[in-house]
């Protein structure tokens, strides 16, 4: 399909309409050799709550926004490159079926589809995609990424100490080492992780002290690990965190106490052909 489609009109058509949606906001996307193969709406859950947003499938990279007209306008574009992506199928919740987590080293986070079938067109593409660029480009997959956030209406108290309560004054924390979400309290640290940003990033308490031990256990072996490949294309950003969710209403319904989340064991799409 992309050789088919590559260098094509059709296919520098579809992909100006894309960057036309996406405006000034967006990254260029116009590059030799890519090839827009699929795109769809799919459910994104967010720190808040779980919102529809925009997809579209390359060769070599997946981006995703925010939906302000659909088809015509839209904004927060994130750029993930495909060779540091990892996929695993997620159980269904009582409120979001057909899910699945799109797992890199800089964010992780957890989508869903319309329809099981609607799923297994998205797997089955992203995996393709995978696989043919890291035979071209010779690389590993990806064996570190980021915690996904817990969503803040997973749990009313802190997931660490157990006893602070959230409140409109008590407010949600969340660890970027482990995604949990956490009192003030337990989250007053903050410790360099260069694979997610260059400046310290809130941690708890417990995550924070197993870093300190692995970083002391390095220089007691003086091990230095080789510096993380970092993905020059503007866009693609660090954490799991939410998504344009200022804006949005926060009105949503609790989530059962019992749900399990990140465990192992109305939306169209299509591709193009």
């Amino acid at each position: 399909m992309v050789d088919h489609l590559a260098n094509t009109e059709i296919n520098s058509q579809r992909i100006a309409a894309v960057e036309s949606c996406f405006g000034a906001s967006g990254q260029p996307l116009a590059v030799p050799g890519r090839v827009l193969l699929g795109e769809g709406i799919l459910t994104k859950e967010c720190r808040k709550k779980p919102k529809p947003r925009i997809f579209f499938l390359f060769n070599d990279i997946l981006v995703y926004g925010s939906i302000v007209i659909n088809k015509r306008k839209y904004n927060s574009q994130h750029i993930i490159p495909l060779e540091d992506v990892t996929l695993e199928t997620l159980p269904d919740t009582l409120q979001m079926k057909n899910r699945w987590m799109i797992k890199t080293s800089k964010k992780s986070f957890v989508v869903s589809a319309a329809s099981l079938t609607e799923r297994k067109e998205w797997i089955s593409h992203l995996e393709e995609c995978i696989r043919h660029l890291l035979m071209k480009t010779g690389r590993q997959p990806s064996t570190e990424h980021a915690a996904p956030w817990i969503p803040d209406k997973a749990t009313d108290i802190c997931m660490r100490c157990t006893q602070t309560k959230f409140s409109t004054l008590t407010r949600r924390h969340h660890c970027r080492k482990c995604g949990f979400v956490v009192c003030a309290e337990c989250s007053r640290q903050r410790f360099l992780m260069p694979r997610l940003s260059p400046k310290p990033l809130r941690v708890c308490n417990l995550c924070y002290t197993q870093l300190l031990a692995e970083k002391r256990k390095e220089a007691e072996v003086d091990c230095r690990q080789p510096e993380p490949i970092c993905s020059s294309i503007p866009g693609y950003e660090p954490s799991s965190g939410d998504d344009s969710d200022k804006s949005d209403d926060d009105k949503a319904d609790q989530w059962p106490a019992d749900t399990e989340f990140y465990t192992s064991k109305v939306s169209w799409s299509s591709f193009h052909s």
